[in-house]
């Protein structure tokens, strides 16, 4: 189709940013939803920071275009590095054109750094989807009676790995040990998940394409910048995680999600564990040739599965019903497949069923 003469030729971007305001005021962060706004209004050419954003050469919604631009400004607030912007990032509460006095001054003293930052997709690890991992894992070891041989694709810096570690308040129910090194609290709905099984990991590993270390100051500071500033208790969770995954021996692995799903499985599983892949809001960004090789494999794993070594796949994806993703849990032997609840993306509700 021939471009519409005099229309902007950058419109695609400027929708991909009013697009993520208005995702951004539906999940709870009404400055970030601003920050998008204001881009789309009035971000030009007249930098390299706006010529990399505005000629974006892919999708921008697929790449996290916004999310990325919120990510390289917010990390440099943090920084402390530029206290004129950091004055008026939360909590300070500022107008639309102070914010973007502020950004295009940001602009100027930092220009090469923020279109830097948009090289990399956005990692924010989310927290808070513990919540759902707990409610699967519960069902899972209330099914098998095993401990279980944790596998974690997408798993960034490791965060959720150790999500049975942590302490949770789901409405007016709680589960895990008051000492623990983090508290996640959602909004829960419906039904509970068997709180009173015996749940226990005896092994656990994870991969990520691009892993972070929690023990790095960087790679921690690169997390936060991603967290929206005007979510506090999002923050408060994230940087309790960070400390405690910081502590843990573990750490994630560098690997394709395919190749090493398909090594993972062609190991034996642990004697008297039941192996268990598990993934949050990573599907929709892995090739579809990858996502196939997942499924072959799992599938394949799954036909040999024995009451004895059973197998599971706990995952919390978008399915395409807008605001909320699917909380699917599929067990062999027997590929039984059920969708186990709904929850919002970033874990602060869930509807269980």
């Amino acid at each position: 189709m021939a471009d519409v003469v005099g229309a902007d030729p950058w419109e695609r971007v400027r929708a991909s940013f009013r697009g993520q305001a208005e995702a951004c005021r539906r999940l709870g962060s009404p400055f970030t939803a601003l920050f998008c706004g204001v881009m789309a209004a009035r971000l030009d050419q007249t930098s390299g920071f706006g010529r990399r954003a505005l000629g974006w050469p892919d999708d921008p919604t697929a790449d996290a275009l916004p999310l990325r631009a919120a990510g390289a400004f917010n990390a440099l607030a943090r920084s402390g590095t530029m206290p004129s912007l950091q004055a008026i990032y939360p909590p300070a509460l500022a107008s639309a054109d102070a914010l973007w006095s502020g950004l295009a001054a940001a602009i100027d003293a930092h220009d090469a750094d923020l279109a830097a930052y948009l090289d990399s997709a956005p990692q924010t690890n989310e927290v808070k989807r513990c919540a759902v991992l707990l409610g699967g894992a519960l069902i899972v070891a209330r099914d098998t009676g095993l401990p279980l041989d944790l596998l974690e694709i997408g798993a960034s810096a490791g965060l959720n790995l150790g999500f049975e570690r942590y302490r949770y308040a789901l409405g007016a129910a709680t589960w895990g040990r008051d000492d623990a090194p983090v508290t996640i609290r959602s909004e829960w709905r419906g039904r509970l998940p068997p709180l009173d099984a015996t749940l226990r990991v005896a092994v656990r590993r994870a991969c990520d394409l691009n892993p972070l270390d929690p023990s790095q100051p960087a790679d921690r500071a690169r997390v936060l910048s991603y967290i929206w500033p005007d979510q506090a208790d999002r923050l408060r969770t994230t940087e309790a995680a960070f400390d405690a995954a910081s502590a843990a021996s573990w750490r994630v692995e560098r690997a394709d999600a395919a190749v090493w799903v398909e090594a993972r499985l062609a190991e034996a599983a642990a004697p008297g564990c039941a192996r268990m892949l598990m993934h949050t809001i990573m599907w929709q960004y892995l090739p579809e040739p990858t996502k196939q090789r997942i499924r072959a494999a799992m599938a394949a794993a799954g036909a040999a599965a024995t009451a004895e070594r059973p197998l599971a796949w706990l995952r919390m994806e978008p399915d395409g019903k807008p605001g909320h993703a699917a909380v699917t849990l599929t067990q062999w032997p027997g590929a039984v497949e059920r969708e186990l609840g709904r929850a919002d993306y970033h874990g602060r509700w869930v509807e269980w069923h």
